[in-house]
């Protein structure tokens, strides 16, 4: 689902490594450092109109608000790089990354 970093938009390259330095830090930082890094992901991708990230985005909030943490939201985190890097924005685009991140959730 993910398209060639030379063919990315600078927008969606510089969100797919903000969400790789976010996924280096994850273990050890915060959930409110975390949530704060992801809304701002969020507010990018929606500035930008990059639906899939941002629908992504939502469910890891969710998820750390529900007090996830560990390998579900590493999980999470990769699909957020692949849903910046699409080259789709579509409602079935942002279904398919969302059904991503429920198949995550339930293993």
């Amino acid at each position: 689902m993910s398209v060639a970093s030379a063919t990315l938009h600078p927008v969606q390259t510089e969100l797919a490594a903000r969400v790789a330095v976010i996924g280096s830090r994850a273990p050890t930082t915060s959930t409110a450092n975390l949530a704060t890094e992801i809304d701002a992901i969020r507010a990018a991708a929606l500035a930008h109109g990059l639906y899939p990230a941002v629908a992504v985005t939502q469910a890891i909030e969710a998820a750390l608000a529900r007090g996830e943490r560990g390998p579900l939201v590493i999980g999470w985190l990769n699909i957020l790089r692949d849903a910046v890097s699409c080259d789709r924005h579509d409602g079935p685009a942002c279904a398919t990354y969302l059904a991503a991140c429920s198949v995550r959730l339930s293993g």
